[in-house]
């Protein structure tokens, strides 16, 4: 059965240096229209795969703030009157000063309780070459309007190894983030995408990226700033206190099905991964004809399903649990990837419980992508 919805909204009112999502700048777009094909999508997709219940919702993009107090409104209402969600978490991304005290009224009179804010560093001079916004001061006041309004459950995401970043730079990001004392931080090290300013200014050898070596050093940084604060690490890139983990992300890693709805959206429901056409005429346009916006659509193999419980499960401080691995697919992870597991053990980058549960070591998450892939490259035995 599927718990979870991931809604996309792509409107911006910048696009920043380094994101590829699915995003356009908010100024003359259709905005009310989206939100009406948001509505159709719902309901067509909970007519074919329904759900008694969902557990956890996440309106992300873009940037869902972007929208006015109306507009949210309204997006709110569809939401309500199409997905079965009574409690749960139901989370909604923010931009440091687009959240008004109206706007914060409108997404807690229809039940939103969890806020996650991209903040992703506290150097104004770094926000501005990276192409954001808002300001470290707007920051703090974003989070002192949030908990007025009655917000506990706040979410910061920060990106380290930016260009110019220095270790000292990245120390005082964290010190002015755990500084708020908020119930749950993501951080993750900058990945260049192909058609980003950032991937443009790379091509041309200029873009100033930390050494590897600092690289390594932030987020040696992160784990040892983050548990003095009392923060545990439950996944490679995320800091909680406990029972403030964000349930839906674990939908992800736990390799379970979601609802996507919205341009460029990705869903995953009865084994089949599926993703939506991006543009915007191209997203409505099927949902005006009485069509599912879908563009690719990909049945995943038994093989694939147990790939992916391996990567994704992998992320999570926890591991793969052996005994949930067998009641899902009825073998065990060492029968199947025996091969990579010892050889990823023997370098210091897994290790393995007396159940048989697999996590990844400390060195493990430096060099996560590299342990993922040795998964993916597994023939099966």
């Amino acid at each position: 059965m599927i718990r979870s919805a991931y809604i996309h909204i792509p409107f911006c009112h910048q696009i920043c240096h380094y994101c590829d999502f699915n995003k356009v700048f908010l100024k003359n777009q259709p905005v009310e229209d989206y939100i009406k094909a948001l509505a159709g999508e719902m309901s067509m997709t909970m007519e074919r795969y329904p759900s008694d219940r969902l557990d956890t919702i996440f309106v992300g993009g873009g940037t869902p703030t972007a929208l006015t107090a109306a507009q949210l409104d309204q997006l709110c209402q569809a939401i309500r009157k199409h997905l079965p969600f009574e409690k749960g978490e139901f989370t909604f991304e923010a931009n440091p000063g687009d959240l008004t005290p109206e706007k914060l009224a409108v997404l807690s009179d229809y039940g939103v309780n969890r806020l996650s804010l991209g903040v992703q560093s506290f150097n104004d001079q770094l926000l501005q070459a990276i192409g954001r916004t808002h300001s470290s001061a707007d920051v703090f006041a974003t989070v002192e309007n949030a908990k007025k309004a009655g917000f506990s459950n706040i979410s910061i995401d920060l990106i380290y190894a930016l260009p110019d970043q220095t270790l000292a730079d990245f120390r005082d990001t964290l010190k002015q983030a755990l500084s708020l004392q908020l119930p749950h931080y993501s951080a993750y090290s900058l990945i260049i995408e192909p058609k980003t300013v950032f991937y443009n200014l790379m091509r041309k050898d200029a873009l100033p990226l930390p050494k590897v070596e600092t690289e390594t050093a932030m987020y040696e940084l992160l784990a040892e700033e983050m548990a003095a604060s009392g923060l545990q690490q439950y996944e490679i890139s995320n800091f909680a206190v406990p029972e403030f983990e964000s349930r839906h992300n674990l939908v992800y890693w736990n390799n379970e099905y979601y609802y996507g709805f919205g341009a460029g959206a990705h869903s995953y429901m009865e084994g089949i991964r599926r993703s939506n056409h991006g543009p915007l005429k191209k997203y409505m346009a099927p949902i005006q004809e009485g069509r599912l916006p879908w563009l690719h659509e990909n049945k995943l193999s038994e093989k694939e399903k147990m790939e992916e419980e391996m990567f994704l499960g992998l992320r999570k401080t926890a591991g793969v649990s052996a005994v949930r691995f067998e009641e899902k697919f009825g073998r065990s992870p060492q029968s199947l990837f025996g091969k990579p597991i010892a050889e990823m053990t023997a370098r210091g980058l897994l290790t393995a419980d007396k159940d048989g549960s697999i996590r990844l070591t400390a060195q493990g998450k430096l060099l996560g992508n590299e342990v993922f892939q040795a998964f993916l490259l597994a023939e099966e035995k």
